[in-house]
């Protein structure tokens, strides 16, 4: 029966394809022709979670009052398992009851912020490129998003002059992400303390995703907003365990930070969904409890993926120097093809999924994002194909 008597609301329309459903539907037609897909398109990590994260399920799952709805805010145990990872990773000290909150993955906690803070009309401030989550939850909110640029010139960091006075006295929210999704970029303490002044000075809430935190190489560390004094007052953090814990099918984030802001998402989220369930959150604390010999030997995949690809890559013509964290390679077109072109050519031609860099915003226009998640063999499998295909920098 067609049902075309009733109209979608509004806010679907303001929303730009979602570039990665698209890339599913051409990944089936992919497969139905025969290709050998090797897809590095998502950041959707190989491998299983870590063993004692797995038994902390199991035997969680045996336990009969773990099947009932849990709080809404999250057990106390896992809670207190976040602050005391902030503890000893940050030193950031933070109130378990009411500065963390568990979520259904931070994508989840991302979109229902822009719900829970954002007026229709609100100005919004997203970089672009930036990941989807960051701008889409605001768009459907009904925000006015105003994107600022980020280049390769600048090393694809926030400059805040270029934000005019006028927006910035307008703006309610900025969202940002270092570690960055796509480019690959770090920021140093100093660009924190002068976002944090600056967020003050207009009153404006801070956003910031730190979902890459342990995927830092070379001995770089990244910075917790929470590190810098004041930010609590006008910040929150989000953080999964999709990426370091090999989690991400489990759907398992928080975020803490100022307790104002943590309550109105709690409200909202209060009259949407029940939380995470129980066993997983078990499974979660054991995670975030795992020792620091685990997150070295998950650096030392990605930064061995990341230098073997590198070299491999620069033979091909494409120079890229090492990125300190995350686990994508940002990488230039080649000349001539803009990157939705480029990434179905190599689709086409080699079997490989990447991610075109205008999915990430307009700014992203002339890069492919890479996800490093396939072992040396697959990798070097991958750079044969782009031999035998002709897919090269130039």
């Amino acid at each position: 029966m067609s049902l075309d008597w009733i109209s979608r609301a509004e806010r679907l329309d303001a929303l730009p394809p979602y570039v990665f459903a698209r890339l599913d539907e051409l990944k089936v037609r992919a497969r139905e022709q025969g290709l050998d897909l090797i897809d590095l398109g998502m950041g959707n990590p190989d491998g299983a979670a870590p063993q004692p994260v797995i038994d902390a399920a199991i035997a969680a799952l045996q336990n009969p009052h773990n099947h009932g709805y849990p709080p809404f805010e999250g057990t106390a145990s896992f809670r207190q398992a976040i602050t005391t990872w902030y503890q000893r990773c940050y030193g950031v000290e933070l109130n378990p009851d009411s500065e963390a909150l568990p979520l259904i993955g931070s994508k989840e906690g991302l979109g229902h912020l822009a719900l829970a803070y954002v007026n229709p009309g609100d100005v919004v401030l997203v970089p672009t490129p930036s990941y989807p989550a960051h701008f889409r939850g605001p768009l459907i909110a009904g925000a006015k998003i105003h994107p600022i640029h980020l280049t390769a010139e600048q090393n694809w960091l926030i400059d805040l002059s270029t934000i005019p006075e006028a927006v910035a006295k307008q703006a309610k929210i900025l969202y940002f992400n270092y570690p960055n999704n796509p480019t690959t970029a770090t920021a140093p303490r100093e660009f924190y303390e002068e976002v944090v002044k600056f967020a003050r000075h207009y009153e404006i809430l801070l956003v910031h995703d730190l979902c890459y935190a342990e995927l830092a190489f070379d001995g770089y560390q990244p910075t917790s907003l929470l590190e810098i004094p004041g930010a609590k007052e006008i910040g929150i953090e989000f953080h999964t365990l999709s990426k370091t814990y090999n989690m991400a099918g489990w759907r398992v984030g928080f975020v803490v930070g100022n307790s104002d802001v943590i309550q109105g998402l709690r409200t909202l989220k209060t009259n949407l969904d029940y939380g995470i369930f129980s066993a997983i959150q078990k499974a979660a604390e054991t995670a975030l409890q795992l020792p620091d010999e685990y997150i070295q030997d998950v650096q030392q995949r990605y930064s061995t993926r990341r230098d073997f690809l590198i070299e491999g890559l620069g033979k091909l013509g494409w120079k890229i120097s090492p990125s300190k964290a995350t686990m994508y390679l940002w990488i230039k077109t080649p000349p001539g093809q803009g990157s939705t072109e480029f990434a179905l050519d190599v689709l086409q031609q080699t079997g490989v999924v990447i991610t075109p860099g205008n999915a990430f915003g307009e700014a992203g226009e002339g890069y492919v994002r890479i996800s490093l998640i396939a072992d040396c063999d697959r990798l070097g499998e991958v750079l044969r194909r782009f031999r035998q295909a002709g897919i090269s920098y130039q």
